[in-house]
């Protein structure tokens, strides 16, 4: 048994964990401050659904999930929000969609802050570099999933905050589209992805998370 242990290729499961435990925080920040936002506005629906907890798996859209790990863009599974409980439904709705990615910005900013804090002390063994990569694949992640909830097309954030500024007859037409828009939505990324050597979403990302990762550096500065 111990020489079976010894042989196994620990490298992959440390990958799979790279991939997993930061796109869990990231989905799981995401989807409880758009519950956070509704509570706020006056929706309890979130909260009464159990949706503010910190277990990510009552957040987990496992198919999202895969995505996001993979392919650097993906989704949770829906915060519920009853409009009927705002003061004002369209801005209100809006105000919570932008919640999610602005919470992942905020997100990346502390990690990569963490990141260059820890810089020094973490980066000899193996654990503290597996620390590193940990919080800097999760600001890049934090930072993609932001940028992809921000595309103005449903059933993504975006779309609830561009669709607050038409005429309401038009607004509840298009809010009806969102149960089909992600399927529409997958097909694209996929195809940009084979028709581009970066897609657009990754190239978005990498701009941000260089911006961002002056916070690292930032950090780093204040230890040496």
């Amino acid at each position: 048994m111990s020489s079976l242990l010894k042989n196994l290729d620990w490298s992959y499961l440390g990958d799979l964990l790279l991939q997993v435990i930061p796109a869990l925080l990231c989905i799981m920040v995401h989807e409880i401050c758009h519950g956070v936002a509704a509570y706020a506005l006056g929706d309890r629906t979130a909260a009464d659904q159990g949706r503010l907890s910190l277990n990510p798996l009552r957040h987990i859209d496992p198919f999202g999930l895969l995505m996001l790990a993979l392919f650097h863009f993906g989704w949770a599974r829906p915060v519920s929000v009853d409009m009927r409980n705002f003061e004002n439904p369209k801005r209100d709705m809006a105000i919570t969609a932008l919640a999610g990615p602005a919470s992942n910005f905020v997100l990346a900013a502390a990690l990569l802050f963490l990141f260059g804090l820890f810089y020094g002390s973490l980066g000899e063994g193996r654990p503290g570099q597996f620390v590193l990569r940990l919080l800097n694949t999760a600001a890049y992640l934090s930072i993609a999933l932001g940028l992809f909830n921000l595309i103005p097309f449903p059933p993504l954030d975006g779309s609830k905050v561009l669709f607050s500024f038409l005429p309401d007859r038009l607004y509840l037409r298009l809010m009806v589209l969102e149960r089909y828009g992600m399927f529409v939505l997958i097909v694209l990324v996929l195809l940009m992805n084979r028709l581009f050597a970066v897609s657009p979403v990754s190239a978005a990302a990498q701009a941000v998370y260089g911006v961002f990762f002056r916070i690292a550096v930032f950090a780093d500065s204040l230890v040496r």
